[in-house]
């Protein structure tokens, strides 16, 4: 049986990047949720998109969490570009054989 994944929507992916960007909006309280968050997010991002890239994924979404004024990133909406590029990449590169 293969075990195949699909991909998170683009709706899923903007609004948690959207979560990430509230720590923004109650001053003073930005930096505290990051830290809480910043786990979190890169957990959700991992399992996610799955394999090397979720895990790679995950640990840029967890330093971009973590670290002041990063949080600007669109972390969750920038690979799911990433993997729909990628997906079209490789369907284009399949060229059908007609047998004879």
């Amino acid at each position: 049986m293969t075990n195949i994944q699909k991909s998170p929507s683009l709706l899923f992916c903007i609004v948690m990047d959207a979560i990430g960007y509230l720590s923004f909006a109650i001053p003073g309280v930005g930096e505290f949720s990051d830290v809480i968050w910043a786990p979190i997010s890169a957990i959700v991002f991992a399992k996610t998109f799955g394999g090397a890239k979720g895990v790679f994924g995950g640990i840029f979404n967890f330093i971009e969490e973590i670290m002041p004024g990063m949080d600007i990133i669109p972390s969750f909406t920038i690979m799911w570009f990433l993997t729909q590029k990628a997906g079209a990449a490789k369907q284009s590169e399949i060229i059908p054989v007609k047998a004879k």
